[in-house]
């Protein structure tokens, strides 16, 4: 890949938009999950749905770390914060994220608690280097894609000897949360949609190969397609879905071959692998609790825990009622379908995690204003 430019060609999109039409059995439903929020963002930028015959629907999915994280971990997290002694490091698009009772980690900032925007891990390293007299812990968030840094960081501040120095772990993994779209007993009880076929994440997959995928496929009989976030990877994914599901095959095949592999980026995986475990299990915005989705720091590593250090009790509250954010994660609804959608919530005063983040299926539709035909069809 040389230029962006290269993916974005209207012709050649055109061209591909022809061959689904053509290809797909106007018969017969074909639904297809986006995993990665990436992906729902460049489905709403590029208007790709509309290019789509009416047979292809297109499902977004919980692939947005900040959205599936629950408000118990936000919860959590201030109150950390608002002890004297700690300073809190997390990434930007945390701070509006709601917690319980309208609580926010910007909010908390407002009142006091020391809470500091870093644009890396190693920023939080440098921060409890200068404050050796304060506790600074680093809240890690993000699927495998942003795992390796943190463990990087937590192997750095071990050369350091920085005893003032922790992380928050709300690292999560993709394979299992797929699984539990389609299996998991809790999903069937709060509501789930049918699919047909996944548009496998991006940037997770440079990390973490294709390789995770091919028994899930072959357990649930669905295809997986990896792709890259331009228009022209986007529809050439959806063809591929189209094409598997017509011949009745259900393989995990790669349209994203510029940049990822089978077996992924050994070296960072071997970092993951030498700092962190798995949870036993870990409570997902939307989905529940996930077996064996989340990561926590290995013994060896247990004194930059922060849930050991400061004996953390886990926090399980319930989101707002009026909020749809857990059912558009499952795919169950769409922005549109939540009363508060561009009402009282939009992304200025957001009310649920979908439209705080910039990988949010709210956001995306707000951002695009993919709304506003669904507002004028419903006001005719």
């Amino acid at each position: 890949m040389k230029y962006a430019d290269e993916f974005r060609d209207k012709q050649i999109a055109l061209g591909l938009a022809k061959a689904i039409c053509a290809e797909a059995d106007p018969q017969r439903p074909y639904r297809f999950m986006e995993f990665c929020g990436g992906h729902t963002h460049a489905i709403s930028r590029y208007g790709l749905e509309d290019m789509l015959p009416k047979t292809v629907r297109m499902i977004h999915g919980p692939g947005c770390p900040v959205c599936v994280l629950p408000a118990g971990r936000i919860d959590m997290a201030i109150r950390l914060a608002e002890r004297s002694e700690v300073i809190l490091c997390v990434y930007g698009d945390l701070m509006r994220v709601p917690g319980s009772q309208g609580a926010s980690l910007l909010k908390a900032k407002a009142r006091g608690a020391d809470i500091r925007m870093v644009y890396s891990t190693i920023d939080a390293v440098r921060i409890a280097d200068e404050n050796p007299e304060r506790e600074v812990v680093f809240f890690a968030i993000g699927f495998e894609t942003t795992t390796p840094p943190t463990a990087v960081m937590i192997r750095l501040a071990d050369r350091k000897q920085l005893e003032n120095f922790s992380v928050f772990c709300n690292h999560v993994l993709t394979p299992p949360a797929m699984q539990n779209i389609l299996d998991s007993p809790d999903i069937r009880n709060i509501g789930r949609v049918e699919i047909d076929g996944f548009v496998g994440p991006a940037h997770v997959s440079t990390i973490i190969g294709t390789a995770p995928y091919e028994f899930f496929a072959e357990e649930f009989g669905k295809p997986v397609v990896i792709s890259g976030f331009e228009p022209l990877d986007m529809m050439q994914a959806i063809l591929m879905l189209v094409r598997q599901v017509n011949e009745n095959r259900h393989e995990v095949e790669n349209q994203y071959s510029r940049a990822v592999t089978r077996d992924g980026n050994l070296r960072a995986k071997e970092e993951v692998a030498d700092i962190f475990e798995l949870r036993d299990e870990f409570e997902w915005r939307g989905l529940g609790s996930v077996p064996y989705s989340g990561l926590k720091l290995k013994r060896a590593y247990a004194k930059y825990d922060a849930e050991i250090r400061f004996d953390m009790n886990e926090l399980r509250v319930d989101d707002n009622p009026a909020c749809e954010c857990g059912a558009i994660l499952r795919g169950v609804k769409k922005p549109v379908d939540c009363k508060l959608f561009g009402t009282v919530c939009t992304p200025e005063t957001p009310m649920g995690s979908c439209m705080v983040s910039s990988e949010g299926a709210c956001a995306a539709h707000w951002t695009y204003g993919r709304f506003r035909d669904h507002q004028q069809r419903r006001a005719s």
